[in-house]
């Protein structure tokens, strides 16, 4: 980082990153913290960078996946909440609900090491295709079909319990 125009080429961009900031979260707080975050990513990956001339761009991509990361993030956690809190008051969980789930965690335990990563990454972590294909190194379609075989393999563990649990209706 001993480049002097690393400065004076992000306080040239920083207006258009913070407006562009804004316009994605439609908050100021919010967007103030995703700049800083696409800053410090920017900084540690700056020799990285493959183009020197297009640093507007290589910014607002970083800014727009940190982005998603954070919508990810907040909807496991909402998700992760919900499991903590329980249902509402209102709505009790079903007696069949939870031999489902109960089921399925026995199955996904029984499952080969690679399938079960493969579904946490996906189903749980909200990992996409492309992300997890990256991290295995493997073309996407190969871990579509991955990830076929092993919801199929979890079907068929925790006895066709995954499929019936939507048919299953309740009677007065």
């Amino acid at each position: 980082m001993a480049d002097p125009d690393i400065d004076a080429q992000l306080n040239e961009v920083l207006p258009r990153l913070r407006r562009f900031a804004r316009w994605l979260t439609r908050d100021t707080n919010s967007a103030d913290d995703l700049v800083q975050s696409t800053l410090e990513r920017a900084l540690s990956r700056w020799r990285t960078r493959r183009d020197d001339t297009v640093l507007r761009p290589w910014l607002f991509a970083i800014a727009y996946r940190q982005f998603l990361d954070g919508r990810r993030r907040e909807r496991r956690h909402a998700r992760m909440l919900e499991l903590f809190r329980g249902q509402a008051a209102t709505e009790a969980p079903s007696v069949e609900r939870e031999v489902v789930a109960h089921s399925v965690v026995q199955a996904l335990e029984r499952l080969p090491e690679a399938q079960r990563h493969l579904l946490l990454w996906i189903s749980v972590e909200g990992l996409s295709y492309r992300e997890v294909a990256n991290l295995l190194g493997v073309p996407v379609g190969t871990v579509m079909s991955r990830l076929s075989r092993a919801r199929i393999a979890l079907r068929r563990l925790s006895g066709g319990g995954i499929s019936q649990a939507h048919t299953l209706r309740s009677l007065k």
